[in-house]
């Protein structure tokens, strides 16, 4: 069943400032872009290391250990080492709060 969960503050995160969220066991980061939400996995599938942790530059987010880029967006692979897309997530905002659904 999907549902959503409050991962934050709209005020917690900005253009360059990811949130990060675990939501039953699935790492999420939650970007904004402009004045649009985006979710998507928090791990790059090349090594472990959190995206969010990463270097936000326009749409893109690079990972921190081996420079893989990804669109926020869509989550399509960029820039190698990502060897794939990430997978993505509904978001929300419902006041101040950012809610993301995960199935």
């Amino acid at each position: 069943m999907d549902e959503w969960h409050d991962v934050g503050g709209a005020s917690d995160l900005s253009d360059d400032t990811p949130l990060a969220a675990s939501i039953g066991g699935n790492e999420i980061g939650v970007y904004v872009v402009g004045d649009r939400y985006y979710a998507m996995e928090n791990v790059c599938p090349h090594a472990y290391a959190l995206l969010s942790q990463g270097f936000v530059e326009g749409e893109e987010i690079e990972c921190p250990l081996h420079g893989a880029r990804f669109h926020i967006p869509t989550g399509k692979c960029t820039q190698e080492p990502g060897g794939r897309d990430l997978v993505c997530y509904a978001v929300k905002r419902e006041g101040e709060r950012l809610l993301v659904k995960v199935d």
